[in-house]
Parts: structure tokens; C-alpha cells; sequence
């Protein structure tokens, strides 16, 4: 599409870079919306940072690049004596300016990423052995340490938050999901809400992180309604003076043409994708970074089992979806059971809900109940008991014994879906072999969730720690420096979050600190390179 009103591409173009500031007005008038078949020339606006993804995790790496520093606090003492020495040393610098590897050596927690431990015990010192310290560390706003960038996000912040089942609690406490600078308590008693526990529902959680963007004033960096459609690296043509560029996945930094004649040189990323209008339209962009932040989380692409039938329009993938049926009152009247596949906390959700709104369940894992790795046995009785209710049926009820005394629950363990039947039935085959076949109203498989990362050239596959392989939270995590989460295969790509194996809110935080350090330091040697003349380069100072 061509943008021929200037008025409607003056608006759209103030949508994304109005925060640049009055002196930089005549550069941004100059920047088009693009058509897909039109090449970038250098004239065009470059953002330092787009991140994509307007989760907690993208959420906070705002709150670090737009200038907001920790520091220890003067009263504070931290229960860890050898870190409380450290962070002594250089108390009069804020975090992000401090060795972050001296820092968390030495430190354990329930992350393997240093820096997320060490920003965790910064913010909940000896959380992990239910103490409820304070943190050690108070928040300035230092304006000049502000890095320009843009935040992304398929809907309002706080992204796959607002899309949760609104009837469960949270895994974690309500203070361990809290960004920087604001405590979720003191936030939700100014709302008045009420809180009953420890831990609080998702819409409560999202409420949270939508307020924590207003309230810290970092509106100017969001966006809504985007959906990204590629990310790709742009390359120049040394000796045409900048002029031409390709979108070639070339991986080298230099390449030398057959010819030997020309060599093109690795550059910034392009960002393409679209605006959802609020009449339903599509509105297309190209944006041009000198780096790109990976915030987009896990909960894009729901596992799936890879059988026959999967694709039957009664197998669900989705707890809202089910929530939703229930809700509906679908399975009024209905004898089957459902079918819920999965042994995570998902899974429980859902038996949860069916067994609390009368519907019969069929529960099929692939795990001993007494295996150790099963997440029931990682949580506390008294703090989750109706996962643990979950828990007790699966041990107790199984199909070995006698059905009948458990028509409202029946589990299976060790047991793989082979295949689902279009009327409506499934085949099971046991971990001896043995087959069975159940009839069931509707399925529902909650194994998990992956990242959905088609944006990116091979859908990611190469920057994994396992590459050519599809990023997963767990078994492939995207491979980083641990200590600045730039991505080790691709230069000035970074991640963080669940991305890089940190699924809890309480570690993702560190991810914001070491991306934020990092680029506080490139950011601060361009500037001295530019006020020497040496240098100046792309995009904005």
C-alpha cells in the first residue's frame, strides 16, 4: 500500500517516533512507510533499540532504558554478608554501572542465569527461604542515561497476562510477579482490591503491569496492536557509499563478492509488520534498529502431539477455550468424560475446573505419579493445596482401580495418546503396550507452550543453544552471554525472559539489567567516538 495522504503518514510516523524529541523533527518527516518492494536508504530514521514483546519482561527492559538506575540503599544490609562487601564497594554507582560478574559470583538461586539470580536477591533477599526482606535497593530517574527505543506488543502491556484463565491464582506470590519500583500490595490496596491471599489471579497481575506503564511514564515507548512479520538483517555494499542494501542471510561480518570487486558489511535489523486500526484495518510499517530485544515469551504456540486427529475441531489446546465452554454450559447433560492431556499445572487447571463444574474427567500423562521432575512435588502443601488436591487424585484414582468409585475422575498414567477418532474417541496405549480406547465429549492437550519465533530467519532455529532445533523454554533455550543476554550467534540480538529458560517474573528481571548494561556501555563509547570525530555511524546518537 501507498501512503500518498500526508497527513495520514505524518500520524502514523508520530505513533512511532514522537519521543525522539523536537530535534530530530526534520529527520522523522523524512521517513516513509515503506512498500514491501521498496530498500531503505540511509536518510531514514534508526532506532538504537526495538523491543518486540510488551510482556513484564519487555515491560521492564522500558523501565532500565528509559533511565531509571538502582542503587543499594543507604540502611539496607544484605543477609549475604560477602555480597553486601561487594556491593559496599561501589555504593555510590548504581547497579547497571557495576561489574555484574563479580556481583552474582558465587550466588545460587532457581535460575541458571547469574544475573537473574543476583537481581532476584537484590529485590527479595532469601525469598527462596520464606523470608519477605525488603529489597536492598532504592530507584533514581536518570534522565540522561535514557536509550531511545520502542516497545511492541500484540495488545495492551503486559502481553499474554490479559489472556489467561481469569479463575486460577498464580503460581507465584503476588509480590514475586512486582516490577521495579512499584509494590504490587501498596498498588493494589490505592485500588482498593482485595486481596485474599498471597497469590492473586492473572487479571489481577495484568491490571498491575498495565497501570506500572502509566504510572511510570513509559506510554511514550508502547505500542499496541502491532504484529511483527519480519526481522531481518540489512547489509551495505562497501563501495557504493552506503546507498544499496540486501536482506541476504549471510552470517559472516564481511563477506568478499566472486568478483572480489565488492563486500558487504553486516548493519542495523529491519522491522517489518502491521498496525491493527481500531476499524479493523491493517496498516503497514518498516522500522529500522540498531538493536533488537526478544521479550515475546512462550505462550504463542501451544505443544501439540503430533497424532492423527489433533486437528479435529474437539481437541482443544487451549485452557481459555475450555474455560470458555464451560462457562457456555457446553457440557451440560453430557455423560463423557473429558479428556485432559498433561501433568503440568495447566493440566491441573483444567481438571481443576471440570471437576469443580461436575465434568467428568479422563486424565492421560506420560509420567510415573511418583516421578521427582513432576511440578506438584516442588510446591509447598500448605501454600498450593488444590494442586496438590490434583495431585492426590492422580496417585489414587487411577483407572487400576475400581472405576466406579471414581466416576468424576478417572487418571492414566504412564500411558501416550496414540490417535483421536472422529467420533470423538481416543486410543491410549500403556507404557506395557497395551492399548485402550475411551470415548470422550472433548479433548483438551495442555503440554506446554512454545515461542513462536517465525519472524526470524529459520523461525530462530540457529540461535538455540541446540541449533536448528525450534526454541523451547526448557530443552533449547536461545544461547546468550550470561551476562549482557546478547544472543552468541548473532550480534546486537538480545533476549530475555522465557526465551532464555527464565519463566518466573522474579528472573526475567535480570535479563532487562544485563541487556540495559550493556547497551548503557556501547551507548557511552559511541558517544565518545562521536565527540572525537572518530565516528558516528547509523541511526541516532
Amino acid at each position: 500500500r501507498t501512503y500518498s495522504d500526508t497527513e495520514t503518514e505524518g500520524q502514523l510516523l508520530n505513533s512511532f517516533v514522537q519521543y525522539f524529541g523536537d530535534s530530530l523533527g526534520k529527520k522523522i518527516k523524512r521517513m516513509p512507510l515503506i512498500e514491501e518492494t521498496v530498500l531503505p536508504g540511509d536518510s531514514l530514521l534508526t532506532l538504537p533499540v526495538v523491543v518486540i514483546g510488551n510482556g513484564p519482561s519487555g515491560i521492564c527492559l522500558s523501565y532500565l532504558l528509559s533511565g531509571y538506575r538502582p542503587y543499594l540503599s543507604p540502611e539496607a544490609i544484605h543477609p549475604n554478608p560477602i555480597l553486601h562487601t561487594k556491593l559496599e564497594e561501589a555504593r555510590h554507582l548504581s547497579i547497571v554501572d557495576q561489574d555484574l560478574e563479580y556481583l552474582s559470583e558465587g550466588l545460587e538461586g532457581r535460575s541458571s542465569n547469574p544475573v537473574a539470580v543476583l537481581f532476584d536477591t537484590l529485590l527479595h533477599p532469601d525469598a527462596d527461604f520464606g523470608y519477605d526482606y525488603p529489597p536492598v535497593l532504592h530507584w533514581k530517574l536518570e534522565q540522561h542515561n535514557y536509550i531511545p527505543h520502542i516497545v511492541l506488543g500484540k495488545g495492551p502491556p503486559g502481553g499474554a497476562w490479559h489472556s489467561m484463565e481469569g479463575s486460577m491464582l498464580t503460581i507465584s506470590f503476588g509480590d514475586w510477579m512486582e516490577l521495579p519500583g512499584l509494590s504490587f500490595k501498596e498498588w493494589a490496596a490505592s485500588k482498593r482490591r482485595n486481596i485474599k491471599s498471597d497469590r492473586v489471579m492473572p487479571e489481577e497481575i495484568a491490571c498491575y503491569y498495565k497501570h506500572y506503564v502509566k504510572v511510570m511514564g513509559l506510554q511514550k515507548n508502547f505500542r499496541d496492536n502491532v504484529y511483527i512479520t519480519s526481522v531481518s538483517r540489512l547489509y551495505r555494499e562497501k563501495d557504493d557509499e552506503g546507498r544499496s542494501h540486501q536482506n541476504e542471510d549471510i552470517s559472516t561480518q564481511h563477506l568478499e563478492m566472486e568478483d572480489g570487486q565488492k563486500s558487504l558489511t553486516k548493519r542495523n535489523w529491519e522491522v517489518r509488520g502491521y498496525q491493527r486500526a481500531t476499524d479493523g484495518s491493517h496498516v503497514p510499517f518498516c522500522l529500522f534498529a540498531e538493536n533488537v530485544a526478544l521479550a515475546t515469551g512462550t505462550f504463542d504456540s501451544p505443544g501439540r502431539l503430533q497424532v492423527e486427529g489433533e486437528d479435529f475441531p474437539f481437541v482443544l489446546h487451549s485452557m481459555s477455550d475450555f474455560g470458555a465452554a464451560v462457562s457456555k454450559g457446553k457440557f451440560r447433560g453430557k455423560a463423557d468424560p473429558v479428556l485432559i492431556v498433561g501433568a503440568g499445572l495447566t493440566a491441573a487447571d483444567a481438571v481443576l475446573c471440570a471437576y469443580n463444574n461436575n465434568i467428568p474427567v479422563v486424565h492421560v500423562f506420560r509420567r510415573r505419579v511418583t516421578d521427582t521432575s513432576l511440578i506438584f512435588k516442588q510446591l509447598p502443601k500448605k501454600l498450593y493445596p488444590e494442586y496438590h488436591k490434583v495431585y492426590h487424585m492422580m496417585c489414587t484414582q487411577s483407572h487400576t482401580v475400581d472405576s466406579n468409585q471414581h466416576s468424576a475422575y478417572t487418571s492414566f498414567p504412564e500411558h501416550n495418546v496414540l490417535s483421536f477418532k472422529p467420533e470423538m474417541k481416543c486410543v491410549l496405549q500403556s507404557a506395557s503396550g497395551l492399548k485402550k480406547i475411551l470415548k470422550f465429549s472433548v479433548a483438551l492437550v495442555l503440554i506446554g507452550s512454545h515461542p513462536n519465533l517465525f519472524f526470524l530467519k529459520d523461525q530462530g532455529h540457529s540461535i538455540g543453544h541446540h541449533s536448528n532445533q525450534p526454541i523451547t523454554c526448557k530443552g533449547n533455550p536461545i544461547e546468550i552471554d550470561p551476562y549482557t543476554y546478547e544472543c552468541t550467534k548473532e550480534a546486537n540480538l538480545f533476549a530475555l525472559g522465557p526465551l532464555v529458560g527464565d519463566n518466573f517474573v522474579r528472573f526475567l528481571k535480570g535479563g532487562a539489567l544485563g541487556i540495559a548494561r550493556c547497551l548503557a556501555i556501547r551507548q557511552k563509547k559511541k558517544h565518545e567516538l562521536i565527540e572525537s570525530g572518530d565516528g558516528g555511524g547509523d541511526g541516532v546518537p
